[in-house]
């Protein structure tokens, strides 16, 4: 072997996949650390003790307007499933 054939090695950090390999870890890191950040800035708000109450209210209203608004489609479905009438002879 000649002096030619014996390179000098570069340092690790030279080398691109080190550098992709170190940058998943990293990535989950920092978003960890972002969400602690968003969690502890802006905390749930305390619920009332009428909550429950205004929460029921509201879906039984809802409740309400979605059976009307399915009204043409359950109308559709049900005539969809009858069968047709045998032609007059």
């Amino acid at each position: 072997m000649t002096n030619d054939d014996m390179t000098k090695p570069e340092p690790w950090w030279k080398f691109g996949h080190v550098w992709l390999v170190i940058a998943g870890p990293c990535a989950v890191v920092i978003a960890g650390f972002v969400t602690a950040f968003i969690a502890m800035s802006s905390p749930d708000p305390v619920l009332t003790e009428d909550s429950l109450r205004r929460g029921v209210e509201t879906n039984e209203a809802l409740a309400k307007d979605k059976d009307k608004a399915m009204m043409p489609a359950l109308q559709g479905r049900n005539h969809a499933a009858t069968p047709a009438a045998a032609p007059a002879r």
